[in-house]
């Protein structure tokens, strides 16, 4: 258990962890139990927290004085924290990183560590990372910060650098399938492929979600598929869930051409066979490239409905380009 690992050798941490790993794994419960094992103040076997003790209660109620979790304000707790008044921002401020000196600077409330989480490191502005980078280099005595991340690709080079990487794996899909049928999910098997096997984002998906999703790979996997009807039919769907049906079906085309195997739709093996018949596996590649970029800033297109038409133009080039391929 790598919990424990980190725990048994506390008194060699060094001073900034990355806890990096695709989202939905549980990356910040992880964070969030070492933060709590090092500021519990009688540690249970092999360093884990007692959840007894001061520190572990005054950690679970949110009033640990040694402990400090820094994200963005669009999340609900850093909401709560403002009152909701103010309009939410999806980055870290350079002003939330400098509030934390007057934090750094104190002597620890209870003579132990103290425990600042950052989540997720990637949403930092430039201003807010070169301001945590003056931390990193001249680290504060006796402060320990946790930085997570899902896409640790996009942080400063000098960050990571200054960090000692902990990566977490995506958890046994039997053990996940398990955890959400204790938790009351349908079709956890599916929804974990849905998730790409991450189980806090396969047990969020609700039957507003499914019924987007049936409706939206019914119509693209259609014989009479029309990309501007369909376009038209669809138009209120979020787009980035777009992007994500159709980065996860090309994905699929590929897979079945290579291995006749499916990774996010075990439920339409039928309907994938169709299409990857109807499209040429490189076009499909490219294609499978061009949602995986689409994702990276897909939050804010400036014209949805324009870019769910183009997104649909595009799949039905791809099975075009297969049919002429097929017919020649």
């Amino acid at each position: 258990m790598e919990l424990v690992r980190i725990v048994a050798g506390r008194a060699r941490l060094p001073h900034a962890l990355l806890i990096r790993g695709p989202a939905g794994i549980g990356k910040l419960e992880f964070a969030r139990a070492l933060a709590k094992a090092l500021l519990c103040e009688t540690p249970a076997s092999q360093g884990i927290a007692c959840a007894r003790c001061d520190a572990c209660r005054w950690f679970e109620q949110g009033s640990h004085p040694d402990f400090r979790l820094v994200e963005p304000e669009s999340l609900p707790e850093s909401v709560a924290e403002e009152g909701g008044e103010r309009k939410a921002s999806l980055q870290i401020a350079v002003r939330q990183v400098r509030e934390l000196a007057d934090f750094i600077n104190l002597s620890s409330h209870r003579g132990r560590a103290k425990v600042i989480v950052i989540h997720p490191a990637e949403a930092m502005n430039p201003n807010a990372a070169n301001a945590l980078l003056k931390n990193l280099e001249e680290p504060p005595p006796a402060t320990q910060f946790l930085l997570v991340s899902h896409r640790w690709h996009h942080l400063l080079p000098t960050i990571k650098s200054r960090c000692q990487q902990v990566a977490l794996p995506v958890p046994d899909a039997r053990a996940a399938q398990a955890w959400l049928e204790e938790q009351g999910t349908e079709n956890a098997e599916l929804a974990l492929a849905q998730a790409g096997g991450a189980p806090l984002l396969a047990a969020q998906l609700d039957a507003e979600y499914w019924e987007q999703r049936a409706a939206f790979l019914r119509v693209i996997s259609a014989p009479d598929f029309a990309p501007l009807p369909v376009a038209e039919e669809l138009r209120d769907l979020p787009v980035t869930n777009v992007v994500r049906w159709l980065q996860q079906w090309s994905y699929d085309l590929v897979r079945h051409g290579c291995a006749r195997d499916l990774r996010y739709h075990p439920d339409l093996a039928e309907a994938v066979a169709r299409a990857a018949e109807k499209t040429e596996r490189l076009q499909t590649l490219r294609f499978h490239r061009e949602m995986l970029r689409w994702q990276r800033v897909v939050n804010h297109p400036l014209n949805p409905r324009l870019f769910l038409e183009q997104l649909l133009l595009s799949y039905a080039e791809l099975l075009r380009g297969g049919t002429r391929r097929q017919a020649a």
